[in-house]
């Protein structure tokens, strides 16, 4: 009777050697020569996955969270050319500084209307921030009331005044009408008194109403309201005086002083005092 032999199904290794023997020499040369790292690539991408979508929601949560910071041009740079494009404002008011308040925008119209209806004057109030392209407040009023009014005709009964926040200083200027009608005296005045006093205590609107009113009683021929004077407005100096300064530097030296001195010589004394009992 033939006996029949399971010797290679027994032998696990001599099955796998001879069935790679029958496979191409390359493909026999590629499973042999796959390393761990290629083996572990499936376990190393879900963490790459992994990695790569926590660093995108990092960046979305950055990208909605942050603030927007438009590139705008500078406001100051800009206000003082928008006032010589828009024109006289109806309201006899043109705040773009946005530091008057509507009840000061009301009176002055209410005032300014009233003084124009009565002596034919019309008189513009113009605040802004900063001036850029002008030395000073007095070069831009004229230009503004060259721009607005090019024309002496236009110009004649004309006032302007302006304003300027940042630099605590204001201006006045306008056509000879004007100019003659309030009189030099009240105009420096006013440019001296009411505009630079009280934009320094940071009373904007007061400066610009307490200005048109001055300027319409002088216009009406009534007598000058005055107005605030710097040395009633002086502010108390935050910083002390060379004399409050070097007493303050004394009193601290002796204190320094005082506090070495117990320092040293009081474990000397215990010291000795030790020492003596032994």
């Amino acid at each position: 009777m033939e006996t029949i032999s399971f010797t290679p199904l027994l032998n696990p290794k001599l099955t796998t050697s001879k069935s790679l023997s029958h496979l191409p020499k390359s493909i026999s040369c590629n499973l042999n020569k796959r390393s761990p790292a290629t083996l572990s690539k499936p376990n190393r991408s879900w963490i790459t996955h992994l990695q790569h979508g926590l660093a995108a929601a990092a960046i979305s949560l950055a990208v909605n969270f942050s603030p927007v910071v438009p590139i705008l041009q500078s406001p100051a740079l800009a206000s003082e050319f928008d006032v010589l494009s828009e024109g006289p404002p109806e309201s006899y008011v043109l705040d773009d500084a946005g530091v008057l308040s509507r009840v000061t925008k009301s009176d002055l119209k209410r005032l300014l209307s009233d003084l124009e209806s009565r002596k034919n004057l019309h008189i513009n109030f113009i605040t802004v921030r900063k001036l850029t392209s002008k030395a000073d407040a007095f070069e831009y009023a004229d230009q503004v009331l060259e721009k607005w009014y090019p024309t002496i005709e236009e110009g004649n009964n004309k006032g302007i005044v302006v304003l300027v926040t940042s630099q605590k200083e204001g201006a006045i200027t306008g056509g000879p009408a004007f100019i003659q009608a309030v009189g030099d005296s009240v105009l420096d005045a006013t440019v001296s008194e009411n505009l630079p006093v009280l934009a320094t205590d940071e009373k904007y609107n007061e400066a610009v109403y307490s200005s048109a009113k001055r300027l319409a009683a002088a216009i009406d021929g009534l007598p000058d309201p005055g107005g605030p004077q710097f040395k009633d407005n002086k502010r108390e100096s935050n910083f002390k005086t060379k004399e409050e300064t070097d007493e303050k530097r004394g009193q601290f030296s002796l204190v320094v002083g005082g506090l070495l001195v117990i320092a040293f010589v009081v474990p000397m004394a215990q010291y000795y005092a030790y020492v003596s009992k032994k």
